[in-house]
Protein backbone atom coordinates (compact mmCIF):
# COMPACT_ATOMS: atom_id res chain seq x y z
CA UNK A 1 0.00 0.00 0.00
CA UNK A 2 1.54 3.70 -0.90
CA UNK A 3 2.07 5.72 1.90
CA UNK A 4 -1.35 8.06 0.45
CA UNK A 5 -4.37 5.36 -0.77
CA UNK A 6 -4.67 5.86 -4.33
CA UNK A 7 -9.03 6.65 -4.89
CA UNK A 8 -11.16 6.96 -7.35
CA UNK A 9 -15.09 7.65 -7.60
CA UNK A 10 -17.60 5.55 -10.27
CA UNK A 11 -20.41 7.72 -10.47
CA UNK A 12 -20.57 11.45 -10.44
CA UNK A 13 -23.89 12.09 -10.03
CA UNK A 14 -24.79 14.45 -6.63
CA UNK A 15 -23.49 11.96 -4.39
CA UNK A 16 -20.49 11.16 -6.67
CA UNK A 17 -19.09 14.35 -6.86
CA UNK A 18 -19.43 15.27 -3.11
CA UNK A 19 -17.39 12.16 -2.00
CA UNK A 20 -14.94 13.36 -5.35
CA UNK A 21 -14.62 16.61 -3.18
CA UNK A 22 -14.09 15.22 -0.09
CA UNK A 23 -11.49 12.83 -0.96
CA UNK A 24 -9.74 15.71 -2.61
CA UNK A 25 -9.27 17.21 0.36
CA UNK A 26 -8.54 14.28 2.84
CA UNK A 27 -5.46 13.92 4.22
CA UNK A 28 -3.64 10.67 2.93
CA UNK A 29 -5.67 9.97 0.10
CA UNK A 30 -5.05 10.35 -3.34
CA UNK A 31 -7.67 11.07 -6.08
CA UNK A 32 -6.28 9.84 -9.08
CA UNK A 33 -9.59 8.98 -11.25
CA UNK A 34 -13.58 9.61 -11.96
CA UNK A 35 -15.82 7.57 -14.04
CA UNK A 36 -19.06 8.37 -15.14
CA UNK A 37 -21.54 7.40 -18.21
CA UNK A 38 -21.69 11.28 -18.83
CA UNK A 39 -18.27 11.74 -20.74
CA UNK A 40 -19.06 15.72 -20.17
CA UNK A 41 -19.72 15.58 -17.02
CA UNK A 42 -17.11 13.63 -16.02
CA UNK A 43 -14.22 15.83 -18.10
CA UNK A 44 -15.95 18.77 -16.33
CA UNK A 45 -15.62 17.48 -12.64
CA UNK A 46 -11.85 16.19 -13.37
CA UNK A 47 -10.91 19.45 -14.45
CA UNK A 48 -11.67 21.08 -10.87
CA UNK A 49 -9.20 18.87 -9.42
CA UNK A 50 -5.20 17.96 -9.82
CA UNK A 51 -3.87 15.11 -11.40
CA UNK A 52 -7.93 13.34 -11.59
CA UNK A 53 -7.97 11.86 -14.93
CA UNK A 54 -11.40 11.54 -16.22
CA UNK A 55 -12.51 7.80 -17.42
CA UNK A 56 -15.59 6.45 -19.11
CA UNK A 57 -15.73 2.87 -17.93
CA UNK A 58 -14.92 1.98 -14.66
CA UNK A 59 -12.80 -1.31 -15.50
CA UNK A 60 -9.73 1.27 -17.21
CA UNK A 61 -10.05 3.18 -13.54
CA UNK A 62 -9.72 -0.22 -11.49
CA UNK A 63 -6.03 -0.67 -12.35
CA UNK A 64 -5.07 2.92 -11.41
CA UNK A 65 -6.77 2.91 -7.51
CA UNK A 66 -6.52 1.10 -4.19
CA UNK A 67 -9.50 1.89 -3.27
CA UNK A 68 -12.57 3.31 -4.63
CA UNK A 69 -16.75 4.78 -3.75
CA UNK A 70 -19.49 3.12 -6.14
CA UNK A 71 -22.19 6.13 -5.91
CA UNK A 72 -23.80 5.06 -9.31
CA UNK A 73 -28.31 3.46 -8.93
CA UNK A 74 -27.92 0.85 -6.73
CA UNK A 75 -29.45 -1.65 -9.70
CA UNK A 76 -25.51 -1.32 -10.79
CA UNK A 77 -24.24 -1.55 -7.66
CA UNK A 78 -23.81 -5.15 -7.64
CA UNK A 79 -21.71 -5.88 -10.90
CA UNK A 80 -19.54 -3.21 -10.37
CA UNK A 81 -18.52 -3.95 -6.85
CA UNK A 82 -18.22 -7.72 -7.88
CA UNK A 83 -15.33 -6.83 -10.57
CA UNK A 84 -13.87 -4.28 -8.39
CA UNK A 85 -14.04 -6.96 -5.44
CA UNK A 86 -12.31 -9.85 -8.10
CA UNK A 87 -9.70 -6.66 -9.08
CA UNK A 88 -8.78 -6.57 -5.03
CA UNK A 89 -10.00 -3.02 -4.69
CA UNK A 90 -11.18 -1.35 -1.07
CA UNK A 91 -14.40 -0.24 -1.40
CA UNK A 92 -16.95 1.94 0.14
CA UNK A 93 -20.57 2.07 -1.77
CA UNK A 94 -23.50 3.77 -1.32
CA UNK A 95 -26.57 2.88 0.41
CA UNK A 96 -27.95 0.16 -0.46
CA UNK A 97 -25.61 -2.05 -0.10
CA UNK A 98 -27.56 -4.25 -3.81
CA UNK A 99 -30.64 -4.72 -4.48
CA UNK A 100 -31.12 -8.18 -3.31
CA UNK A 101 -29.82 -10.67 -0.35
CA UNK A 102 -27.83 -12.71 -2.41
CA UNK A 103 -26.43 -10.07 -4.34
CA UNK A 104 -24.97 -9.01 -0.48
CA UNK A 105 -24.01 -12.27 0.36
CA UNK A 106 -21.88 -12.84 -2.55
CA UNK A 107 -20.34 -9.45 -2.61
CA UNK A 108 -19.47 -9.88 1.24
CA UNK A 109 -18.06 -12.87 0.60
CA UNK A 110 -16.41 -11.95 -2.25
CA UNK A 111 -14.49 -9.55 0.24
CA UNK A 112 -13.31 -11.86 2.50
CA UNK A 113 -12.22 -13.95 0.53
CA UNK A 114 -9.65 -11.02 -1.10
CA UNK A 115 -9.33 -9.75 2.40
CA UNK A 116 -10.51 -6.12 1.15
CA UNK A 117 -12.07 -3.69 3.37
CA UNK A 118 -16.36 -3.47 2.56
CA UNK A 119 -17.78 -0.33 3.77
CA UNK A 120 -21.67 0.42 2.93
CA UNK A 121 -22.72 4.67 2.98
CA UNK A 122 -24.82 4.90 5.79
CA UNK A 123 -23.94 8.33 6.33
CA UNK A 124 -25.96 8.96 9.12
CA UNK A 125 -23.97 6.77 10.97
CA UNK A 126 -21.08 9.80 11.13
CA UNK A 127 -23.28 12.54 12.62
CA UNK A 128 -22.09 13.61 15.62
CA UNK A 129 -25.10 14.09 17.70
CA UNK A 130 -25.80 10.19 17.29
CA UNK A 131 -22.31 9.43 17.97
CA UNK A 132 -22.74 11.33 21.31
CA UNK A 133 -25.73 9.08 21.97
CA UNK A 134 -24.49 5.90 20.74
CA UNK A 135 -21.02 6.75 23.73
CA UNK A 136 -23.78 7.00 25.83
CA UNK A 137 -24.85 3.09 25.63
CA UNK A 138 -27.95 2.94 27.33
CA UNK A 139 -30.62 0.56 26.03
CA UNK A 140 -33.64 2.02 24.50
CA UNK A 141 -37.22 1.26 25.83
CA UNK A 142 -39.06 2.88 22.84
CA UNK A 143 -37.53 4.72 19.17
CA UNK A 144 -39.65 7.26 17.39
CA UNK A 145 -38.07 8.03 13.53
CA UNK A 146 -39.12 10.75 11.18
CA UNK A 147 -37.54 10.94 7.82
CA UNK A 148 -39.71 13.41 5.77
CA UNK A 149 -39.14 15.58 3.00
CA UNK A 150 -40.16 17.00 -0.29
CA UNK A 151 -40.51 15.14 -3.62
CA UNK A 152 -37.32 14.45 -6.08
CA UNK A 153 -37.69 12.81 -9.66
CA UNK A 154 -34.31 11.61 -9.05
CA UNK A 155 -35.13 8.99 -6.80
CA UNK A 156 -38.99 8.31 -8.87
CA UNK A 157 -37.67 4.63 -9.40
CA UNK A 158 -37.05 3.79 -5.86
CA UNK A 159 -39.78 3.40 -3.01
CA UNK A 160 -39.27 5.53 0.06
CA UNK A 161 -38.38 2.57 2.49
CA UNK A 162 -35.28 1.58 0.63
CA UNK A 163 -34.35 5.33 -0.23
CA UNK A 164 -35.09 7.17 2.23
CA UNK A 165 -36.23 4.53 5.97
CA UNK A 166 -33.39 1.89 5.25
CA UNK A 167 -31.37 5.05 7.34
CA UNK A 168 -33.12 4.73 10.26
CA UNK A 169 -33.13 0.62 10.29
CA UNK A 170 -29.62 0.73 10.50
CA UNK A 171 -29.60 3.10 13.12
CA UNK A 172 -31.99 1.22 15.34
CA UNK A 173 -30.56 -2.28 14.54
CA UNK A 174 -27.24 -0.73 15.52
CA UNK A 175 -28.44 1.26 18.56
CA UNK A 176 -31.01 -1.67 19.89
CA UNK A 177 -28.91 -4.74 19.18
CA UNK A 178 -31.13 -7.29 19.84
CA UNK A 179 -33.11 -9.92 17.25
CA UNK A 180 -36.17 -8.80 15.53
CA UNK A 181 -39.29 -10.59 17.21
CA UNK A 182 -42.12 -9.15 14.34
CA UNK A 183 -42.64 -6.04 11.83
CA UNK A 184 -45.71 -4.56 10.91
CA UNK A 185 -45.67 -2.29 7.79
CA UNK A 186 -47.93 -0.01 5.53
CA UNK A 187 -47.29 2.19 2.87
CA UNK A 188 -48.78 4.57 -0.17
CA UNK A 189 -48.34 5.44 -3.78
CA UNK A 190 -48.65 8.81 -4.22
CA UNK A 191 -46.76 10.25 -6.95
CA UNK A 192 -44.78 7.11 -8.45
CA UNK A 193 -45.56 3.35 -8.99
CA UNK A 194 -43.46 2.58 -5.93
CA UNK A 195 -44.36 3.39 -2.17
CA UNK A 196 -44.19 7.64 -1.17
CA UNK A 197 -45.18 7.23 2.41
CA UNK A 198 -44.11 4.09 4.48
CA UNK A 199 -44.47 3.49 8.61
CA UNK A 200 -43.04 0.45 10.09
CA UNK A 201 -43.02 -0.92 13.39
CA UNK A 202 -40.45 -2.63 14.70
CA UNK A 203 -40.52 -5.19 17.96
CA UNK A 204 -37.35 -6.84 19.49
CA UNK A 205 -36.94 -9.62 21.35
CA UNK A 206 -35.31 -7.80 23.84
CA UNK A 207 -38.60 -5.95 24.06
CA UNK A 208 -37.86 -2.57 22.63
CA UNK A 209 -39.90 -1.19 20.04
CA UNK A 210 -39.14 1.07 16.62
CA UNK A 211 -41.79 3.52 14.70
CA UNK A 212 -40.54 4.59 11.74
CA UNK A 213 -42.32 6.43 9.34
CA UNK A 214 -40.50 7.65 6.10
CA UNK A 215 -42.74 10.20 3.29
CA UNK A 216 -41.14 11.76 0.47
CA UNK A 217 -44.25 14.05 -0.18
CA UNK A 218 -44.43 16.64 2.95
CA UNK A 219 -43.45 20.11 2.30
CA UNK A 220 -40.87 20.59 5.01
CA UNK A 221 -37.45 18.36 5.58
CA UNK A 222 -37.64 16.82 9.06
CA UNK A 223 -35.00 14.00 10.05
CA UNK A 224 -35.53 13.42 13.92
CA UNK A 225 -34.66 10.25 15.75
CA UNK A 226 -36.19 9.85 19.80
CA UNK A 227 -34.72 7.66 21.87
CA UNK A 228 -36.78 7.43 24.72
CA UNK A 229 -34.80 5.03 27.75
CA UNK A 230 -35.57 4.33 31.65
CA UNK A 231 -34.56 7.73 32.95
CA UNK A 232 -34.44 10.01 29.94
CA UNK A 233 -35.73 10.72 26.49
CA UNK A 234 -33.13 11.94 23.72
CA UNK A 235 -34.15 13.74 20.78
CA UNK A 236 -31.68 13.94 17.75
CA UNK A 237 -32.31 16.67 15.08
CA UNK A 238 -30.00 15.14 12.28
CA UNK A 239 -30.28 18.27 9.91
CA UNK A 240 -29.09 20.46 12.81
CA UNK A 241 -26.91 17.69 14.80
CA UNK A 242 -28.19 18.49 17.25
CA UNK A 243 -29.38 16.76 21.03
CA UNK A 244 -31.53 17.78 23.75
CA UNK A 245 -31.84 15.34 26.44
CA UNK A 246 -35.10 15.43 28.70
CA UNK A 247 -34.22 14.13 32.55
CA UNK A 248 -36.89 14.10 35.46
CA UNK A 249 -36.14 16.12 37.97
CA UNK A 250 -38.23 15.60 41.02
CA UNK A 251 -41.96 16.23 39.29
CA UNK A 252 -39.91 18.65 36.60
CA UNK A 253 -38.88 17.81 33.30
CA UNK A 254 -35.72 19.36 32.65
CA UNK A 255 -34.25 20.08 29.00
CA UNK A 256 -30.08 20.18 28.55
CA UNK A 257 -28.68 20.94 24.84
CA UNK A 258 -26.08 18.37 24.54
CA UNK A 259 -22.90 19.73 23.48
CA UNK A 260 -21.98 18.31 20.08
CA UNK A 261 -18.71 19.22 18.46
CA UNK A 262 -20.79 19.51 14.87
CA UNK A 263 -18.34 17.81 11.48
CA UNK A 264 -19.21 17.02 8.18
CA UNK A 265 -20.33 13.58 7.89
CA UNK A 266 -19.28 12.34 4.47
CA UNK A 267 -15.22 13.68 5.68
CA UNK A 268 -15.85 11.37 8.79
CA UNK A 269 -17.26 8.84 6.70
CA UNK A 270 -14.55 8.77 3.90
CA UNK A 271 -11.75 9.24 6.22
CA UNK A 272 -13.08 6.58 8.62
CA UNK A 273 -13.17 3.94 5.42
CA UNK A 274 -9.03 5.04 4.59
CA UNK A 275 -8.41 4.57 8.32
CA UNK A 276 -10.14 0.79 8.09
CA UNK A 277 -7.83 0.40 5.14
CA UNK A 278 -4.90 1.55 6.76
CA UNK A 279 -5.86 -0.32 10.18
CA UNK A 280 -7.71 -3.45 8.77
CA UNK A 281 -10.17 -2.79 11.15
CA UNK A 282 -14.04 -3.44 10.79
CA UNK A 283 -15.72 -0.38 9.38
CA UNK A 284 -18.27 1.40 11.46
CA UNK A 285 -21.12 0.47 8.49
CA UNK A 286 -19.62 -2.94 7.01
CA UNK A 287 -21.63 -5.09 4.71
CA UNK A 288 -22.96 -7.26 6.75
CA UNK A 289 -24.72 -4.08 8.91
CA UNK A 290 -25.66 -2.99 5.38
CA UNK A 291 -27.30 -6.24 4.45
CA UNK A 292 -28.96 -6.76 7.90
CA UNK A 293 -30.27 -3.58 7.17
CA UNK A 294 -31.40 -4.37 3.55
CA UNK A 295 -32.98 -7.66 4.83
CA UNK A 296 -35.59 -5.10 7.16
CA UNK A 297 -36.12 -3.20 4.36
CA UNK A 298 -37.18 -5.76 1.53
CA UNK A 299 -39.11 -7.22 4.33
CA UNK A 300 -41.11 -3.86 5.23
CA UNK A 301 -41.61 -3.14 1.18
CA UNK A 302 -43.12 -6.77 0.79
CA UNK A 303 -45.42 -6.37 3.46
CA UNK A 304 -46.61 -2.83 2.14
CA UNK A 305 -46.99 -4.23 -1.45
CA UNK A 306 -48.98 -7.41 -0.35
Amino acid sequence: MHSEIRVGVIGVGRLGSIHTRTYANIDGARLVGICDLSQEKVVEIAQQYPNCQPFQHYSELLGQVDALSIATPTETHYAIAKEALLAGKHLLIEKPITTTLAQADELLALAEKKGVTLQVGHIERFNSALEAVVQQGKPPRFIECDRLGPFSPRVANVGVVIDLMIHDIDIVLSIVRSPIASIDAVGLKVLTSHEDIANARIRFKNGAVANLTASRVTPETLRKIRIFQEDAYLSIDYVKQELVVYRKSGREILAENYPIQKEEPIKKELSSFMDCIRTGQKPLVSGQEARDALAVALEIVKQIHA
